[in-house]
């Protein structure tokens, strides 16, 4: 299957455009939430989202299986070489409590390696995407700047991004090997966007959440210049029949002090 990454990619900007913004009106009109058989909550604002994003990913690309966090059955094990991950909302929690951290994810997964990625960040009107090495981009509002993992100016110090302000000791030792000096605690796949465009350095967590929760970002921070391994520094890839992540780490650069 041969495909135009960037055509797919422009196609599918204003849809991500549309469904953040759906996805703040729903929330204004007030969400219908209910919790899953896993104890985590979904709203009708996760369900239009992968509704809207489904519908152009199959009219786009009919041929390619689609994977989404809130159709997929798990109990299914995926055989496909390339397909569609979907985390429609990333951080539903945090939507659901009326933070800006939630985001709208999709990436395309072909050979194990998630090589378009889009993640909207409806509240902060942005929009992060990739669709391969050295082409990540930013939009925010009406402006596009392309992005890579340089640090940002005037910054000294290395930062690491996390989804707790209390990581485990497993992780605070890897912190501790890189000499982080500071801790930012970010929901959801936009951490993965701040890495790619410098603002941290370092992302370490052990074995948590399925592949559609990292597959967007990743393919953000990758094709922007960041290095994204397993703790052990394995390879990092997709396509695994039962979905499950592995542990993680993303480095900005071989050297946090450049």
């Amino acid at each position: 299957m041969k495909f135009d990454f960037k055509k797919i990619v422009d196609e599918l900007i204003p849809v991500f455009d549309d469904a953040g913004e759906q996805s703040i009106s729903l929330y204004e009109k007030g969400l219908k939430i209910e919790i899953k058989n896993d104890g985590s909550p979904v709203s009708n604002g996760d369900l239009i989202v992968n509704k809207s994003i489904s519908q152009k990913l199959s009219q786009l690309t009919p041929e390619i299986p689609i994977v989404s966090e809130e159709t997929v059955d798990t109990k299914k094990r995926n055989k496909s070489s390339v397909f569609w991950l979907i985390d429609p909302i990333d951080g539903t929690k945090e939507y659901i409590s009326g933070k800006s951290e939630y985001t709208l994810n999709a990436a395309l997964v072909i050979d194990k390696k998630p090589v378009i990625g889009l993640v909207g960040v409806p509240k902060k009107k942005q929009l992060f995407y990739s669709y391969g090495f050295g082409k990540s981009f930013v939009k925010e509002g009406n402006t596009v700047k392309q992005i890579n993992c340089k640090k940002k100016e005037g910054r000294k110090e290395i930062i690491a991004v996390s989804s707790s302000n209390n990581p485990s000791e497993i992780i605070r030792k890897k912190l501790k090997e890189f000499k982080v000096s500071s801790i930012v605690k970010v929901a959801s796949s936009l951490k993965f966007c701040l890495i790619a465009d410098g603002t941290f350095d370092i992302y370490a967590a052990r074995e948590r959440a399925n592949e559609w929760d990292y597959a967007a970002g990743h393919a953000v921070a990758a094709n922007a210049g960041a290095i994204i391994t397993t703790l052990d520094k394995k390879p990092f890839l997709y396509g695994k029949e039962d979905y499950r992540n592995p542990s993680l780490l993303i480095l900005r650069s071989d050297n946090l002090n450049d």
